[in-house]
């Protein structure tokens, strides 16, 4: 099965490619993609869903081979290390979003913010913790696209939290539709007992 995922914004290759697995008990599933970016988010979903995946260049593009349900070797396919152990796939981290879009477009911006959390579920590239601070509580309140996105992530057993004084201060208090209300405190532990602090905006 081949998927031309070309032309596509992130997530949709890794979507595409999800959709295609799931229709499958074993096989192999190639999706032909347009930039680097794309085919490390494919390998990265392949790993994280106990799969198998192989890069090569076909002229300006990538093709990204997945292999599912046997650990054969398939022909002209070089089998990367399967992922073992997929039952806590949550990094050391802690993140910090503090804005409810990415960059200063407003749209795009937050067209951007949508794609980076669908990405961060498909690859299950999660952190131990996301908490949202500032206008960020918007997303965890008012915005109807990424709340279920941000549910599924939540089941993979990350902990969210939205800062209690900034969803007092837009008036979002009884609006808070995934996770938990929190505090600085979540956010001073967070930095003293995970590896790594990543904010956002």
């Amino acid at each position: 099965m081949i998927i031309d995922a070309r032309r596509q914004s992130c997530p949709t290759p890794v979507l595409m490619a999800q959709e295609a697995l799931a229709k499958i008990h074993e096989g192999v599933v190639e999706i032909l993609v347009d930039n680097y970016g794309s085919s490390d988010n494919l390998v990265t979903f392949a790993k994280n869903s106990g799969c198998y995946a192989e890069v090569s260049r076909e002229g300006q593009d990538w093709l990204v081979k997945i292999i599912k349900g046997y650990a054969c070797q398939t022909a002209g396919v070089k089998l990367e290390g399967k992922k073992e152990d997929v039952t806590d796939a949550r990094k050391d981290i802690l993140m910090v979003v503090a804005t409810d879009q990415l960059g200063k477009e407003e749209e795009l911006g937050r067209m951007l913010m949508k794609g980076f959390f669908e990405t961060m579920k498909v690859t299950k590239e999660v952190p131990h913790t996301i908490f949202f601070l500032n206008s960020g509580v918007k997303l965890t309140t008012l915005n109807d696209e990424l709340v279920p996105v941000l549910k599924e992530i939540e089941q993979m057993g990350v902990e969210i939290f939205s800062c209690g004084t900034c969803l007092k201060y837009y008036g979002l208090e009884s609006s808070l539709k995934v996770g938990y209300r929190g505090t600085t405190n979540n956010v001073i532990d967070g930095m003293a007992e995970r590896e790594k602090t990543v904010w956002i905006g």
